[in-house]
């Protein structure tokens, strides 16, 4: 079954690893966050496609969830030492890959036809979309100004109060090609579980694929990011917390209210399933856990099974 998932970068390509061992590859299509890409050195980077891309070829590092295994870092030891603020980690082997990205988008390709191209020299047979091929930029307004988003991800780790996100460049951008026919021909819809203000947001935030989940026949189902009251990695639960919403299921329910039919959630949070059938929401209840592969197959299967 045609399958299209929205993903931003850890959590979904977790989710995405086990997607693709209990499915054809070929049936699976991700729209990915670019609201996080941004030029670090010169070089065009693109974290949550790149995360995607190592992750479903076996290359990423595994104790980080970011970059690649065994990597290098020689390039930006010289750079500290040529005086450079290097506060964004990129290995040798990883610059690699932004060094080619910048060639081509340099030589006028999309960033949809780079990033096609690259997942399929990493050996992947998906379908891997940015959600646009125009700059979309998150950005933050914050106590201490007007902030991008890697400064408060990786510079601040996450430790600053947001008072309003930001996608700049959205309003005037369109989808990238095959996006909007990937979810009209959908049969089935998965919002990974990703932070849903500032990875899945900021895919939504590109006008038209809103309005073409909204008009989606097929189920649109979310997994929670939330489990037992904590985000499983990065700031979603602060996020919930300073934009009012509880920090559970049901938040994530609400931020995504009108947009989705289902709503997988765990074990740790079965007792929220009544409140989610009273928004309308078919909930289904499982270990969604993703720390091994048995895990994420299991987790991915149960998405599938959502009727």
């Amino acid at each position: 079954m045609a399958t299209v998932v929205f993903s931003g970068g850890v959590g979904g390509s977790r989710f995405l690893s086990g997607l693709c061992r209990v499915m054809d590859q070929k049936d699976i299509t991700v729209i990915s966050n670019i609201g996080d890409d941004t030029e670090f050195y010169g070089l065009y980077v693109c974290p949550d496609i790149d995360i995607v891309l190592y992750t479903l070829a076996g290359r990423i590092n595994p104790k980080t969830g970011w970059g690649l295994e065994g990597d290098t870092f020689q390039v930006l030891d010289a750079l500290k030492k040529l005086g450079h603020p290097c506060w964004f980690n990129l290995g040798d082997q990883d610059l690699a890959t932004h060094l080619h990205r910048t060639m081509r988008l340099k030589e006028g390709w999309p960033l949809s036809k780079v990033t096609a191209e690259l997942a399929r020299l990493n050996g992947l047979e998906l379908t891997v979309l940015p959600s646009t091929d125009q700059r979309v930029e998150t950005r933050f307004d914050t106590p201490m100004g007007d902030m991008p988003f890697q400064e408060y991800m990786v510079k601040h780790r996450w430790q600053v109060d947001i008072e309003k996100i930001r996608f700049v460049g959205a309003e005037t951008a369109s989808p990238a090609p095959g996006v909007l026919e990937a979810l009209e021909s959908a049969e089935r819809i998965i919002l990974a579980p990703s932070n849903p203000y500032i990875s899945i947001g900021a895919i939504l935030a590109v006008p038209g694929i809103r309005e073409a989940l909204e008009r989606a026949k097929c189920p649109v189902i979310a997994v929670s990011p939330i489990v037992g009251g904590k985000a499983i990695k990065g700031p979603a639960a602060r996020l919930l917390e300073q934009f009012g919403q509880p920090v559970s299921p049901v938040g994530v329910a609400r931020v995504y209210q009108g947009l989705v039919s289902h709503m997988v959630i765990d074990n740790a949070d079965r007792e929220l399933a009544g409140q989610l059938e009273a928004m309308g929401i078919v909930c289904g209840v499982t270990d969604t856990m993703m720390d091994s592969f048995p895990r994420k197959e299991a987790l991915a299967r149960f998405v599938l099974e959502q009727k």
